[in-house]
């Protein structure tokens, strides 16, 4: 059985390595394949989920978040138009590499958004908001609970959090894949019963307000918004 500090080694060299390269195309604009066009359209559903959640509320400016594995600042940089005051981590230099260029090219002002290479588990402060998004694909089962209760220490009203959902036909389909190895294949993929998920948030004081379930042929992404 691998340690902690092994998953997080494997994660960090992927993401700086192939992994950076692959999500960098993802998450981007320019050409990629079929498959890969899937996963950045479902990928963009829950970030536009997200967005709309906020921006509905209509306090965004000023508002402080943390966006915890950030990526390349898909969320992030939006949420710093919309004048929210922004702490974006990834346990990827490249990643934070790369959200700081594309923040850059697209914000007036970098006075409120601030990248910053880090592990989620050493994450710190106190924010308004702390997000989540497609993070726990990479922690198995016997984390999970540490993990949310750490970022959700972190947070003084409302936490977000999406994750692979666990049923029988997605670990079906998750088995099928897995009969095709090759060299993507660097990362595990882990995925999380939604009912697990929501019994820790609630026992950390908070209660589910909204939730969403956003999906393509290659991507499913359940999202949930809790508040104290």
């Amino acid at each position: 059985m691998k340690s902690k500090t092994d998953d997080k080694i494997i994660v960090r060299k992927y993401f700086n390595s192939t992994g950076f390269e692959r999500w960098q195309r993802i998450y981007g604009e320019g050409q990629v394949n079929k498959v890969q066009l899937d996963i950045r359209k479902g990928h963009q559903q829950t970030v536009d989920n997200v967005l709309n959640w906020l921006q509905e509320d209509g306090n965004l400016s000023g508002l402080s978040i943390c966006d915890a594995g950030c990526g390349v600042g898909s969320l992030s940089i939006p949420l710093a138009k919309a004048g929210a005051v922004i702490y974006g981590s990834d346990i990827s230099e490249k990643m934070i590499a790369e959200a700081y260029q594309r923040a850059k090219s697209s914000l007036i002002s970098m006075g409120n958004v601030n990248f910053v290479a880090q592990d989620l588990e050493t994450l710190s402060g106190k924010y308004h908001t702390v997000i989540c998004l497609d993070v726990l694909i990479h922690y198995p089962q016997e984390k999970v609970a540490d993990m949310i209760n750490h970022l959700i220490s972190l947070a003084e009203s409302r936490f977000i959090i999406s994750f692979a959902p666990k049923t029988l036909a997605l670990s079906l389909l998750k088995k099928v894949g897995e009969l095709f190895p090759g060299p993507s294949k660097t990362t595990r993929a882990y995925q999380h019963r939604e009912a697990d998920i929501i019994k820790i948030i609630e026992s950390n004081g908070f209660s589910i307000q909204r939730q969403a379930m956003n999906s393509t042929s290659f991507y499913y992404s359940s999202l949930l918004e809790a508040t104290r």
